[in-house]
């Protein structure tokens, strides 16, 4: 049995797009969950306050370098030539392709990390102008340290991208598990013993057994480190020039964070720390819904546009799209209707206080109404990616940008971090819509009135299970002694199983195509007898 266990996580190929979301999901939300549980250990230990703005503030400029040079950029560029490759078996261009490839990010991010360690408090001072002296050079402290870790998480990326090349996602998945612990090392022991700093070195911690994880699982498919001269590799050069135009549409994306940072640090403290744990939380409908299916569908969409199957780049791209509008629309409105009862669960302890509470959740109200939007931009980025377009995302994703601080400009004076809440969920709306909308230019008119069709019947569903959800909430809250955690812990799960099994029932009733995939490949899986899907048969049918 242990035997098998070891099997299906270092061998097994996810062939099915259902399937390979399901692994990505079930790990992302473990993920995301122990990130809830590292957020509420700094909730309790430091409050929404100067300790943990600090901290946040810090992170901003290595994990900037970081998602600018590697995580869209090399995602975009790097596995659709790397997948091109193993699809032609060329397995020793791919790994001479690979190594180039990590050579030439390694190297750029070790240059880069030493120009933040050295620039740090210019750096600071501008993402931060808010903050007073002491504070700004305690971020700068904790900054320094950061700095390490892109360059192990550059390396574990382009070992990811070999693993979701040949659909092994299971430890893909796993590793950021390992990320959140080395964090929650740092939290609960290093601090002990170095005070905040030890906060730094848990993210080190984690990042290095990010990297060990993937070297781990690379071993399973061959994976060989070969000597590789990038620059005279055409597969190296082409693919740092497909990263080149993603690197500033992840350097847009960011911006917005930049933003939060920059803005935040003039209001009151704790304000950077309130929108982080806010955004945290409806961060895990992402982990769970959004990105899984955008990651499981970015090689066979590679693929399928590689071999010239317009048709079928055509279906996975927008029966994929329906199945992440069925879940995140309702999970969105859902989070929405019970955001007060999560953030009280989530982070009510310790020195995080009722006015940090209040805050917070209204903020997570404002950010849950975008996160329909937020859950298929990955999708239709990576669509655009598929067909090595890297520009078309970019200059969307710069338009929302610039929405996103003209809004904050605007708005900041009279709705202080609500401000900035309000504009972020505008700018991902737009940034969402223009990509749908330059992206329908490669859907066919049936499947685009299937999908409109689809998330008319989605709308009315989640309106139903919502005004369901309001009242369970408020008849159970009259009930249960929500002075303690274990009732506002009944009221939420009660609440949000109402909301989750009546839209079901609504959609059942529609007919919608997605529902009919819940129940074949799930309640027949776990009642009835195991059935082994092709792809075809979970994305295509």
């Amino acid at each position: 049995m242990i035997a098998n266990i070891k099997k299906f996580v270092t061998q097994s190929s996810q062939e099915s797009i259902a399937v390979a979301a399901l692994i990505v999901a079930f790990f992302g939300i473990a993920s995301r969950l122990l990130g809830v549980v590292r957020d509420r250990v700094l909730a309790a230990q430091y409050g929404a306050g100067d300790a943990l703005d600090v901290y946040y503030a810090a992170f901003r400029l290595p994990d900037l370098t970081f998602e600018i040079l590697v995580v869209g950029a090399l995602g975009a560029a790097f596995i659709p030539i790397f997948s091109k490759l193993i699809t032609q078996e060329d397995r020793e261009r791919a790994w001479e392709c690979a190594n180039g490839v990590m050579l030439v990010i390694v190297i750029s991010l070790i240059f880069l990390s030493v120009i933040g360690i050295v620039f740090a408090p210019f750096f600071i001072h501008i993402i931060a102008p808010g903050f007073p002296a002491e504070k700004m050079m305690e971020t700068v402290k904790l900054s320094r340290i950061m700095f390490i870790s892109p360059i192990f998480l550059s390396a574990s990326a382009v070992l990811g991208g070999v693993l979701v090349s040949f659909r092994r996602f299971v430890i893909y998945s796993m590793a950021p598990i390992f990320y959140n612990i080395g964090i929650i090392i740092g939290a609960t022991v290093f601090t002990k013993y170095i005070g905040t700093i030890g906060l730094a070195w848990g993210v080190v911690i984690g990042s290095i057994l990010h990297f060990v994880i993937h070297v781990i699982a690379v071993k399973a498919v061959q994976f060989r480190f070969v000597h590789s001269n990038p620059y005279r590799n055409v597969d190296v050069r082409k693919t740092i020039m497909l990263m080149a135009p993603r690197m500033f549409s992840s350097a847009s994306s960011q911006l917005s964070l930049l933003l939060v940072t920059f803005f935040a640090s003039t209001l009151a403290a704790g304000s950077v720390t309130v929108f982080t744990f806010a955004n945290n939380v409806q961060g895990v409908v992402l982990g769970l819904i959004g990105v899984p299916f955008a990651l499981a569908a970015f090689p066979v969409l590679s693929n399928k546009f590689a071999t010239g199957d317009i048709d079928g780049f055509t279906d996975v791209l927008s029966q994929t799209l329906r199945r992440i509008l069925y879940y995140s629309v309702p999970l969105s409105m859902i989070f929405f209707i019970l955001r007060e009862p999560i953030v009280r669960i989530v982070f009510g302890a310790g020195h995080f206080n009722l006015e940090d509470t209040i805050l917070t959740y209204q903020v997570l109200g404002i950010l849950c109404m975008s996160l329909f939007a937020q859950s298929i931009v990955p999708l239709l980025a990576r669509g655009f990616y598929a067909m090595q377009n890297t520009k078309t995302p970019f200059y969307i994703a710069l338009v929302s940008q610039v929405v996103n601080a003209v809004l904050i400009i605007s708005l900041i004076r009279d709705l202080r971090i609500y401000a900035i809440a309000i504009a972020f969920s505008i700018a991902a709306i737009i940034n969402a819509g223009l990509l749908f909308a330059y992206l329908h230019r490669s859907i066919s008119d049936v499947e685009y009135r299937d999908t409109l069709r689809t998330f008319i019947q989605i709308v009315i569903a989640t309106v139903m299970s919502v005004v369901l959800t309001f009242f369970a909430r408020n008849i159970l809250g009259q009930y249960l002694p929500l002075q303690y955690v274990w009732g506002v812990l009944v009221q939420l799960v009660g609440a949000g199983t109402v909301g989750a099994m009546s839209y079901l029932f609504v959609t059942a009733v529609f007919g919608v195509k997605e529902f009919e995939t819940i129940k074949k490949k799930i309640i027949i899986r776990i009642f009835g007898r195991l059935q082994v899907a092709t792809e075809e048969q979970n994305v295509v049918r």
